[in-house]
C-alpha cells in the first residue's frame, strides 16, 4: 500500500507573508531542492519557502504512511492520521530546530500521535480480517499454489506481529521496515537505547517461537 498521492491542500502549506525577508532562504532550482538535506529544507520552509515543504512531503510521505498503516491497520484511520501529522509539522515550523534528523523528528510526532490514539481508544483494536490484504501486496509468483503459500506465510507473520506487545512491535517495525538505528528508534520512542535493544530482542525471540524458527 503506497502513500496517498494527493498533496496537502495549498492553503495548508501557506507561509505567512510577514516572514522577514532577511530570513528567507529561497531554493529556486529544482535540482538544488532535490540535493538539499531535510534539515536545510525545513529551515527554508520555516523562513518562507513553501517549495521546500513540498520536497520534504514528497520524500517522506511513503515512509510515514506505511509506518502509520502498519500500526493502525486501517486505511481510513491511517490516512486521517497521516494528514494530522503533516499539519503538526506545518504548525511547528517556526520553532523547529535541527537537534535531530528531520525523519526522526517526523516519526516522533507520529509515535506521539499514535500514543494519543491508543490512550483514547483504551485498547488496540483487533486486526480486520483483511488486514494482510490492506497492508501488503502478495508478489506475482508463477503458480496459484506458490501465491497461496506466500500469502499464508504473510498471514502467519502478520498474526505473529499482532500478538506482540505494542512497544515491542513498534521497535521491530522501525528497525526492520524503516531501517532505523537503535539510537534513532530511542529518539522516536523516548526510551533508552538499551530498552530499545531489549524490546527488539524479546520481539525477535517471540517471532521465532511463533513461526517455528
Amino acid at each position: 500500500m503506497s502513500a496517498p498521492l494527493q498533496p496537502l491542500p495549498a492553503a495548508a502549506v501557506h507561509t505567512p507573508r510577514y516572514a522577514p525577508a532577511r530570513r528567507t532562504l529561497r531554493l529556486a532550482a529544482v535540482d538544488a531542492l532535490v540535493e538539499t538535506s531535510d534539515e536545510a529544507l525545513m529551515l527554508a520552509y520555516a523562513a518562507g519557502d513553501a517549495s521546500a515543504f513540498e520536497t520534504l512531503y514528497t520524500r517522506h510521505r511513503g515512509r510515514l504512511y506505511h509506518y502509520l498503516l502498519r500500526q493502525l491497520r486501517d486505511v481510513a484511520l491511517a490516512e486521517e492520521m497521516f494528514q494530522d501529522v503533516w499539519q503538526r509539522v506545518i504548525a511547528a515550523r517556526q520553532g523547529w530546530q535541527p537537534q535531530a534528523a528531520f525523519s526522526t523528528w517526523l516519526l516522533r510526532i507520529a509515535h506521539n500521535r499514535l500514543g494519543d490514539h491508543w490512550r483514547a481508544a483504551k485498547h488496540r483494536p483487533a486486526a480486520p480480517a483483511d488486514a494482510e490484504l490492506r497492508t501488503a501486496r502478495v508478489p506475482d509468483l508463477d503458480t496459484p499454489e506458490r501465491q497461496l503459500s506466500a500469502f499464508e506465510q504473510r498471514r502467519q507473520l502478520q498474526l505473529a506481529l499482532d500478538d506482540l506487545p505494542e512497544d515491542q512491535r513498534e521497535v521491530l517495525l522501525l528497525r526492520l521496515e524503516q531501517e532505523l538505528s537503535l539510537e534513532e528508534i530511542a529518539q522516536i520512542t523516548g526510551v533508552g537505547r538499551e530498552t530499545v535493544k531489549s524490546r527488539l530482542r524479546y520481539a525477535m525471540d517471540k517471532l521465532r517461537v511463533r513461526l517455528g524458527g
